[in-house]
């Protein structure tokens, strides 16, 4: 069967790559729009970075807050994001064919991606600092032939350094949709005690405690974090402890019925994730919960955000890599989870939960 497949596979891609058999398809009624479409798909590869770097763009002049209200001239927009008009009427016309803007006559407005991203100003936080991961990615073959902590990416994410506000910010916002999916995807009502570890400034456990005042919650993570982490639960009137804890050295506390790795175990290679994983066993009661959030590799219709944009990323953060479904289980298996299963998010692109006893 696999011979007869790469028989296919082959005779397929000699005449896609063969100019006469394009030309036929882009003339042909039946195949025009496939053609169409798959040349579209390859320019977009193509130009990705541009479209990236407009959108950069419009975050940094902020675009979107000066149209929210009201459609605006060229001029008129000009003298809100304080460039020359020139340079707004080309950054306006490109936004718009990226449906940012929606051009109206001879005002722009917000377009459909605009008013989307928009609605969740915490991904202009990360919009932002993607001009770490540009730099590292300035030259994607070095950085592929070795790999290093001496990065953008990885001295922007460097707990150690203590955490900035912007760092701060980004680590609560992003967290914020990431939480919803798992709240809305598993009940914790019948668990009395969460812990979560590497929960950063601790934007899960309070949207958790949101949801179940009775909840009794701890934090752990490295020291400088868990002051960030406390002062974030005293500004969000939250009850909850943190506890400062290096969990690649130093035992996880007891008591816990359920701990919680929200988009931690990805930031690790292996032996650090099964090292993890162990730790976490041994913290647990028998009839204790892990949960597992993060978004994951082959995930169907969103194999891109895993294996592309997960994957360079984590690289130029020089740890961690983006694991399938599957590949969790085995590092569960491994670390004496015997049983480890899915629940379904709404929206698997950013996250996938997996429950683990």
């Amino acid at each position: 069967m696999t011979g007869l497949f790469d028989l296919l596979l082959n005779w397929r891609n000699r005449r896609l790559v063969d100019p006469s058999f394009q030309n036929w398809a882009a003339s042909f009624p039946l195949t025009r729009p496939i053609a169409q479409r798959r040349a579209r798909e390859v320019f977009d590869l193509t130009a990705g970075f541009v479209y990236s770097q407009i959108l950069f763009a419009c975050v940094e002049l902020r675009v979107f807050d000066a149209v929210k209200d009201s459609a605006l001239t060229v001029p008129a927009l000009a003298k809100k994001i304080g460039l020359p008009e020139s340079g707004t009427d080309r950054l306006a016309r490109a936004a718009a064919s990226l449906r940012l803007l929606e051009k109206c006559g001879q005002k722009y407005a917000l377009g459909h991606h605009g008013a989307a991203l928009f609605g969740n100003p915490s991904v202009f936080s990360m919009i932002k600092h993607h001009a770490a991961l540009y730099m590292d990615l300035s030259d994607p073959v070095a950085l592929l032939r070795e790999r290093t902590r001496d990065t953008a990416l990885a001295k922007y994410w460097d707990y150690t350094a203590g955490g900035s506000a912007e760092y701060s910010e980004l680590m609560s916002g992003t967290q914020s949709f990431i939480s919803e999916e798992i709240l809305s995807a598993y009940s914790f009502d019948q668990h009395t005690h969460l812990m979560d570890v590497g929960g950063g400034v601790g934007a899960f456990l309070c949207a958790a405690k949101r949801k179940h005042p009775s909840l009794k919650a701890t934090l752990c993570d490295l020291p400088n974090v868990v002051a960030l982490a406390r002062a974030h639960f005293i500004e969000q009137n939250i009850k909850a402890d943190a506890v400062a804890c290096n969990f690649q050295t130093d035992p996880l506390p007891f008591s816990a019925d359920i701990i919680t790795l929200i988009r931690v175990l990805h930031d690790h290679d292996d032996e650090v994730a099964v090292s993890l994983l162990g730790a976490i066993r041994a913290a647990l009661p028998d009839s204790g919960t892990l949960l597992v959030a993060e978004p994951m590799a082959e995930t169907p219709g969103a194999e891109p955000t895993g294996d592309a944009y997960f994957g360079m990323y984590l690289w130029a953060m020089g740890t961690g890599r983006p694991r399938s479904l599957e590949e969790i289980r085995e590092l569960l298996r491994h670390s004496g989870f015997a049983h480890a299963k899915e629940i379904k998010t709404r929206r698997p692109i950013l996250t996938r939960v997996v429950i683990a006893r």
